[in-house]
């Protein structure tokens, strides 16, 4: 049974960072091309940054560009995201989410496996 895991969530005060990690079990890994999303509060799930299975990137929401670096561990299966100069509105459960496609636009065609998320804050 395939699974992913976020860790690395928390509260964190404006301009922090934070690295959330998604770690991957049950899945043939190379595969897949991994996603974050986040759900803020009242407010509809928005795709954040994508990598795809040969580790090229792609940010899906404007509003993280310059701030936030997603990367890929193959030899752990883990995905990770770096969040610089964190604010308020970022405040969100973040899911990791995997598509089995090389590409992230595979996302477009489903998504195949979600985290369960963790939660990020940031205020003061």
């Amino acid at each position: 049974q395939a699974q992913l895991v976020e860790s690395g969530g928390g509260l964190v005060q404006p301009g922090g960072s934070l690295r959330l990690s998604c770690a991957a079990s049950g899945l043939t890994w190379e595969l897949y091309a991994i996603g974050w999303f986040r759900r803020a509060p009242g407010k509809e799930r928005e795709g954040v940054s994508c990598i795809d299975s040969s580790g090229g990137s792609t940010n899906w929401a404007d509003s993280v560009k310059g701030r936030f670096t997603i990367s890929r561990d193959n030899a752990k299966n883990t995905v990770y995201l770096q969040m610089n100069g964190l604010k308020p509105e970022d405040t969100a459960v973040y899911f990791c989410a995997a598509a089995k496609n090389y590409y992230c636009s595979g996302f477009s065609y489903g998504t195949d496996y979600w985290g369960k998320g963790t939660l990020v804050t940031v205020s003061s």
